[in-house]
């Protein structure tokens, strides 16, 4: 199952919800994925999903709520990668007009009708109501990625007007929903993981909050972790890189004018290396008589390799 349908199967099971909410849950869900139908004088509204936890709440409400006991169809898909097809079907003798007009999404003006793209502002008025409808719209038109491959939840509508409403109803809760065009359907966004969080509290989904939030923390743990060695690893590298460095210009200054030539502090450090290339600069210092810092160690071994340079430049 995906995460998506996790999603959905949980926020499906509020239903023990007050009228006013049940209104702007069906509205929106009515909004993202309804399609309204005419048939000489006769309408008639289908709503389509692909997730039957879905379908079977959106006509339990229907019937619970608003007394409209739809017809609930299903297109068997033929192709294995395919999902089924769910419909809730509501004609006008089962009350779809009136529907329609309390959800605000038709509207009669002179005995002229047309659909209404915007949200109306009386189903969302508190913040319960808000909740709903966009609890309504994830279950109509959302998806969630899997939250083990990247962070991404969206809706998706086929109107500018709609999304745009959407996306400021969502980000009155604080969030920053973004409106993208995609092809012939517009998307609103959400790509922070923390984002997705509050989202999924929003609509109810604490369950697979939790389960998020869980993924969130292994993935923090394990990028700190890789964030540690790869530090260690480069501290590590210039360790062995400065050791091989010290140690071939000692050999050099042995070899062309000899360790003898060298002032007593800076021989002793210079033969202690050869003997110990392996050691940290805090060891070497460790290992003199009397200990030395390893700020001090490291000051006498820059002094080395400056002899060795001017050698190598026949300035020594």
């Amino acid at each position: 199952m995906s995460f998506s349908a996790k999603v959905k199967g949980e926020i499906c099971r509020y239903v023990d919800i007050s009228m006013e909410e049940a209104l702007a849950e069906i509205s929106a869900i009515m909004k993202v994925s309804g399609t309204l139908a005419f048939s000489g004088r006769q309408i008639s509204f289908k709503i389509t999903t692909e997730n039957p936890a879905s379908a079977r709440f959106i006509f339990t409400l229907l019937k619970d709520k608003f007394n409209i006991h739809s017809k609930l169809m299903v297109k068997k898909s033929n192709s294995l990668k395919k999902n089924n097809i769910y419909m809730v079907l509501i004609t006008e003798d089962m009350g779809v007009k009136k529907l329609l007009e309390i959800t605000g999404i038709l509207r009669e003006i002179d005995g002229i009708m047309s659909l209404d793209y915007s949200i109306d502002k009386e189903l969302i008025k508190t913040e319960e109501t808000a909740k709903a409808y966009i609890r309504g719209a994830f279950l109509g038109g959302g998806s969630i990625s899997n939250p083990e491959k990247t962070y991404h939840l969206e809706f998706v509508t086929h109107s500018l007007e709609y999304a745009e409403d959407l996306s400021r109803l969502i980000n009155r809760f604080g969030l920053n929903s973004k409106v993208i065009q995609r092809k012939n359907s517009y998307i609103i966004y959400i790509k922070e993981g923390e984002q997705i969080v509050d989202l999924l509290n929003i609509i109810g989904a604490h369950t697979s909050l939790l389960e998020l939030e869980n993924v969130r923390i292994m993935k923090e743990m394990r990028n700190n972790v890789n964030r540690l060695v790869n530090c260690e690893t480069a501290n590590l590298s210039k360790t062995v890189n400065a050791a091989v460095r010290q140690v071939e210009s000692i050999r050099l200054i042995e070899r062309e004018v000899g360790l003898s030539r060298l002032p007593q502090n800076l021989r002793e450090i210079a033969e202690l290396r050869l003997n110990y290339p392996d050691e940290s600069l805090k060891e070497l210092g460790e290992m003199l008589n009397p200990p030395v810092g390893k700020s001090g160690v490291n000051h006498r071994l820059r002094k080395i390799e400056k002899i060795a340079e001017e050698i190598r430049e026949g300035e020594f």
